[in-house]
């Protein structure tokens, strides 16, 4: 039985950023629905659901590539999936400022977890 290294190897620079991005992405996900909410009737339930879906991916991504994940490249094809759909939702807003910072913060992070998906990690 091999045993695990006691210490991890460093999260390389581009995961790093990528962990970022997701991170960033998750609070300005939350922000967003937070004022989807105080919008009421405004906001769009499919609106609503991608800015949660969005939100809760970023998070899980994030989470698994710091621990290292063996599903962290198909979690990050995923969360990019997951980022670019709040994106476009965000975008049917588009005199919304709020819905504008979250599509901004989908594409950024959309861009960073497909270049960790085709990276090897």
């Amino acid at each position: 039985m091999t045993q695990q290294p006691t210490t991890a190897t460093p999260m390389s620079k581009e995961m790093q950023d990528c962990v970022q991005a997701c991170m960033s992405c998750h609070s300005t996900c939350e922000e967003t629905m937070s004022s989807c909410m105080q919008m009421g009737g405004q906001a769009q339930m499919q609106v609503m659901r991608a800015v949660m879906d969005c939100a809760e991916m970023t998070r899980l991504c994030a989470d698994m590539m710091m621990r290292r994940s063996p599903l962290s490249a198909e979690m990050c094809a995923m969360c990019a999936r997951a980022c670019d759909m709040c994106a476009e939702a965000c975008m049917s807003m588009p005199d919304d400022a709020q819905m504008m910072r979250c599509a901004e913060a989908c594409r950024n992070c959309a861009e960073m977890c497909r270049k960790m998906a085709a990276a090897t990690m």
